[in-house]
């Protein structure tokens, strides 16, 4: 064989490498936010400035116009990172399409901003690699929402205390109501408790944003949001438990100083619980209760029961629902009831299935929060903040792409030569008293 010998020292075979994921745009934080900002709504309390709801709403479609574009910018080859929590959220616009065309205008401009909300998170997947990324967009902006709502409690106190939602805390610069406000305080509340766990943040940063935040929380007095709260942190550290020092130690000084608060302050806690309500209220869910009774038994026909009403305002015959599985049953049936369904079971899946790891637990908060403030709040079957939760707990859940080292091959000697060709073997030198 002519040129280089077998046994010359060169690879003979080499893999090529994966190249490593880049790092996320910050045009993205950007598009993260005015996904937020689309999910706070038009509707809420009463502000210092009355501002018109045509022009809220317009502000709320215009960024979710503007986060479509730029992720379309950012993304123009249509990159996607394949996703179940994803495609099942697609699917979800089939029921509502099919329920909504005989409603009109309105039931269809929903389904456009639902199919915008889901185009823009499928541009957004390219990015997803179960870092923290997403999470540090969340906390960051949904607490310039609450820093937002305590310049509202400044400037005019009376106005974000009003009598008509019972003194608890609304927006008074932006029409927020009590439960949004204590999900947002609620939400990142956890998630920073996680990120100090983790040792991803300072005690000095994660004071400047748990505090305050468990005041406005406090002032809200919203159930749902605390209950989620400390069930989805008990269960998001629960997973840490074995893996982190810090977590131990951790939910051991929180068990210990939740006892002592339980002796100490029962009855201030009792009374902010109940909010001035009796407990035929409480038990009856502060009217709920009546509202689930007849929306279940409104006479429906097969194709209502199959794909709901069409997507509204999620109420029934004025009142509001404050329920997302009987929303979603009224709007998308038990089409859409399966759907969303699978949605949570496939979320909780793959959390369960992942290792012991940061992103894992603040998955886990997340869909443990959401899925319990589901009995009382609406969202899981539209664009809202509650939709948001999921997709960031999916992007949580994506194992990262691996970066594959090229392989090679050591040099060795042919098999079918013993000695190399071509080689002369040098002789033995016999001394001259041995030749005589």
């Amino acid at each position: 064989m002519e040129g280089r010998p077998k046994y010359a020292g060169t690879p003979v075979a080499r893999a090529d490498a994966v190249a490593p994921a880049g790092a996320t745009p910050k045009a993205v934080g950007v598009i993260w936010a005015c996904l937020a900002l689309n999910t706070l709504g038009s509707a809420g309390a009463k502000t210092v400035i009355p501002l018109p709801r045509s022009l809220i709403q317009m502000v709320t479609m215009g960024s979710l116009v503007a986060a479509f574009a730029l992720a379309l910018a950012l993304n123009p080859r249509l990159r996607f990172r394949p996703s179940a929590f994803l495609f099942l959220l697609t699917l979800l616009l089939v029921p509502s399409l099919i329920s909504s065309v005989q409603l009109g205008y309105g039931a269809l401009f929903r389904c456009v901003r639902l199919g915008l909300f889901v185009g823009t998170l499928w541009l957004l997947s390219r990015w997803w690699d179960g870092s923290l990324t997403f999470v540090r967009y969340h906390i960051r902006m949904y607490f310039a929402v609450l820093v937002l709502v305590a310049a509202g409690l400044v400037i005019a106190p009376g106005t974000a205390m009003p009598e008509y939602y019972g003194e608890r805390l609304v927006g008074a610069l932006w029409p927020l109501t009590p439960p949004q406000i204590g999900q947002y305080a609620a939400v990142i509340i956890g998630l920073t408790v996680l990120l100090l766990l983790g040792r991803r943040t300072t005690g000095a940063g994660a004071a400047l944003i748990i505090v305050p935040s468990l005041v406005l929380l406090a002032m809200t007095h919203t159930r749902t949001a605390t209950l989620g709260l400390l069930i989805g942190l008990v269960l998001a550290i629960g997973s840490l438990i074995l893996t982190s020092a810090a977590a131990r130690r951790f939910f051991a000084w929180a068990v210990m100083c939740a006892t002592v608060a339980a002796v100490v302050f029962s009855s201030a806690l009792r009374t902010w619980f109940l909010r001035g309500q009796s407990q035929g209220d409480l038990s009856n869910l502060t009217g709920r209760a009546k509202v689930w009774d007849a929306l279940l038994s409104a006479p429906r026909t097969v194709e209502e029961k199959v794909f709901g009403t069409g997507l509204g305002d999620k109420s029934f015959d004025g009142l509001p629902i404050d329920n997302s599985w009987l929303a979603v049953y009224d709007e998308q049936g038990l089409t859409g009831i399966a759907i969303v369904g699978a949605m949570v079971v496939v979320l909780g899946g793959v959390a369960l299935l992942r290792p012991p790891s940061l992103p894992r637990a603040c998955a886990i908060f997340l869909i443990s929060y959401c899925g319990l403030s589901s009995y009382t709040e609406v969202g899981l079957g539209d664009a809202s903040a509650y939709l948001l939760h999921l997709t960031l707990a999916a992007s949580l859940l994506v194992a990262p792409a691996e970066t594959t080292q090229p392989a090679v091959e050591l040099p060795r000697r042919s098999p079918e030569a013993t000695e190399p060709p071509n080689v002369e073997v040098p002789r033995r030198r016999i001394p001259r008293w041995a030749r005589r």
